[in-house]
């Protein structure tokens, strides 16, 4: 398996960055769209007689046309049941055209060629906000073998058309919430410095970690007053985090994320951390970098006092033959002992 660390140059925590960036505005969001229909004109690729409620909704759509037929009766193959999921944009009007993504959830082997029937989208509150219908594009591919592959999903481009329309009134508000995509104490605190700074008034509140109450100034009005909160850059504190992606073996990690010294070991591979202040070349030893030796025994790290770094110590790993898993579970035994003390997260 192939291995793979992604480092970046971090000079410091502490960026600039815009308000829109680290922020949403609360009220303004996507809304979740979902519904329930057939594809057809598939070339006997669709649902075979198991899929009983493919069978049942062939026969209740026929019976809408005034066409009376059991399900049983019906032996077509050229039809799929699926489900039709959606995203409806925040200040969306009627009339509006969308993407849909069109779902088998029978055993159809491919919905490639088919056409979905019109379809009601509804919200969370059961009500209709949208109609999907069109061809479905399933983005074709090509296996080793040099045969088109068959997906039981698709796209439908623009084939969503809103028909209801969900209501946010911000421009007759008098306040306004931001909250934070992530909950920060120093962040929420220089949003509220950095917008009063702006208006040199007292606009904006940090109400928690996550929240900033937004009041908007008597010569402006909602959309004008959020569009330049959005624009103010701040000063944005962030917070030291290794990412590690256990099933391809990514690591991606800040430069500057400091490892203490520790002994440890893991499986074959004993692990001895040294720092000092200044860093040796023993007969034997190799050289990661001018801050980071490998002992003669090839299991203890020697490294300069203050850059000791994970970005370091997976190269010094790596050096001494680790594999991804091993570097990986290393690192995640170093984050139990308190070694490292940077958030860890495993996707």
């Amino acid at each position: 398996m192939k291995f793979f660390i992604l480092v970046t140059l971090l000079l410091s925590n502490i960026y600039a960055v815009k308000i829109s960036d680290v922020a949403n505005i609360v009220g303004v969001r996507d809304n979740h769209l979902i519904g329930y229909s057939l594809v057809v004109g598939l070339q006997k690729t669709g649902d075979g007689t198991t899929s009983k409620f493919t069978l049942q909704s062939i026969a209740n759509m026929l019976k809408a046309m005034n066409i009376d037929m059991r399900p049983v009766d019906i032996k077509s193959k050229n039809v799929a049941a699926v489900v039709v999921t959606a995203e409806l944009a925040p200040f969306s009007r009627q009339g509006d055209k969308f993407n849909i993504t069109v779902s088998s959830i029978g055993d159809a082997k491919s919905l490639e060629g088919g056409t979905l029937l019109m379809t009601p989208l509804k919200g969370v509150d059961g009500k209709i906000y949208a109609l999907a219908q069109g061809a479905v594009s399933i983005g074709g591919k090509n296996t080793g073998a040099g045969e088109a592959s068959h997906p039981t999903a698709g796209l439908i481009y623009n084939g969503g058309l809103v028909e209801r329309e969900i209501g946010i009134d911000l421009y007759n508000q008098e306040y306004a919430t931001l909250s934070l995509k992530e909950s920060n104490f120093k962040n929420s605190v220089s949003i509220q410095k950095s917008v009063n700074s702006f208006y040199s008034t007292q606009v904006a509140v940090a109400m928690d970690p996550r929240t900033v109450k937004l009041k908007k100034p008597k010569n402006r009005s909602m959309i004008e007053f959020l569009a330049e909160v959005e624009d103010i850059e701040m000063s944005y504190n962030m917070k030291s985090k290794i990412v590690i992606n256990e099933r391809t073996g990514t690591i991606i990690s800040g430069v500057g994320i400091a490892v203490k010294p520790i002994v440890m070991t893991h499986g074959d591979i004993t692990i001895k951390i040294k720092e000092e202040n200044e860093v040796s070349m023993p007969n034997g030893a190799t050289m990661v970098d001018e801050n980071i030796v490998i002992g003669v025994n090839e299991n203890e790290l020697y490294t300069k006092k203050g850059t000791t770094t994970v970005a370091n110590l997976v190269r010094s790993l790596q050096k001494l033959g680790a594999t991804p898993k091993d570097i990986i579970s290393i690192l995640e035994a170093m984050k139990s002992a308190g070694s490292i003390s940077a958030d860890l997260k495993v996707i």
